[in-house]
């Protein structure tokens, strides 16, 4: 009986580099009251969110990929011509095949690299993070490129008080290959089906194309159920994560979980006790909730403005839709 040649991959990985895209405009909660009865000052305090930037037409989630990975790539160091797969999180590229990756493979001119999109909601850059490391260990990629974008304007309905002003559209990437020591913990993921109704799209796309309905499908969500799951099981999965490091809240630098609410982001930090000295990301107060792209968005802008540095160690968690989570702990590039 012959005997399957073991991989040549690598013992470790860890994020190279990362890059973000932000579209130009930018929407104030001064244009959500046009359609909702509410105020300003009620968003701000219920979401702690400002502004959020939306896509123009030529602005897709393709075009915006391509200038995240762009600077992604140049921030690793390496070629696109290096990258042996790209793996891509969204719930808002509206073709149901060929995946978006495939396009953006093309355009950014690797060498035929694998590529594919995955569906995991706001866990999306978690859950791609986490198939880049083992693709990297197993040796069937070198260099991964993890992709979360959203245009999620496209599927908010501006005129549901509970929603209208939450979303915002971008795109995040980041590089992922080998490290001479670990750098990306593991991953402490799942799913609770039982509660999918509590995030969902309104309606399936059938129930539109055959006139069932005639409003166009959007996201909505129980809001009070999913901040009392997100604040109590998910501040026990992020401690998971550190755990499964081997890191404690003190030996934290920073903390970077998914930008749904700064409500959220709060109560988690003092569920985990983090200290003064973590820095928090709250990129949510200007981008809005960009489901996948949240946490690269923000570990881009954390970077760019010195509130983290290269080497920091940081707790990254996504939550959302489905009910799905993925939380772990890396080394920031």
């Amino acid at each position: 009986m012959a005997k399957i040649k073991p991989s040549k991959g690598h013992p470790y990985a860890r994020i190279l580099g990362v890059g973000g895209y932000r579209p130009t405009r930018v929407v104030p909660n001064e244009v959500i009251l046009e359609t909702i009865d509410s105020s300003d000052e009620w968003i701000r305090s219920r979401s702690g969110i400002e502004t959020r930037h939306w896509a123009n037409d030529e602005e897709t989630v393709a075009a915006m990929s391509v200038e995240a990975s762009g600077k992604a790539i140049a921030n690793a160091g390496i070629t696109a011509e290096q990258i042996g797969a790209v793996v891509v999180s969204t719930v808002s590229h509206f073709k149901q095949t060929p995946a978006v990756a495939t396009e953006i493979a093309d355009k950014l001119g690797t060498a035929k690299a694998a590529a594919f999109d995955i569906s995991a909601g706001c866990a999306g850059f978690g859950y791609g993070l986490t198939l880049a490391k083992g693709m990297v260990a197993e040796g069937s990629a070198e260099y991964v490129l993890v992709i979360g974008v959203e245009r999620l304007s496209d599927l908010t309905d501006l005129e549901d008080r509970a929603t209208a002003f939450l979303f915002g559209d971008g795109a995040g990437a980041v590089v992922v290959g080998p490290s001479a020591e670990p750098a990306i913990g593991p991953t402490v993921w799942g799913s609770e089906g039982d509660k999918s109704e509590t995030i969902k799209q309104t309606v399936p796309w059938t129930d539109y194309r055959d006139g069932e309905v005639a409003k166009f499908p959007a996201i909505t969500q129980e809001g009070q159920a999913v901040f009392r799951w997100a604040v109590f099981e998910m501040a026990k999965v992020a401690k998971e994560a550190l755990d499964a490091a081997g890191i404690t809240a003190d030996e934290l630098d920073v903390f970077i979980p998914h930008q749904a609410n700064e409500r959220i982001i709060d109560s988690m930090v003092k569920t985990l006790k983090l200290p003064e000295s973590v820095t928090v990301a709250r990129d949510v107060r200007t981008t809005g909730n960009t489901s996948a792209a949240s946490i690269p968005l923000a570990m881009e802008r954390l970077l760019a403005t010195g509130e983290a540095k290269s080497g920091d160690t940081a707790l990254v968690i996504g939550f959302g839709a489905g009910l799905v989570y993925a939380a772990t702990v890396v080394t920031l590039p």
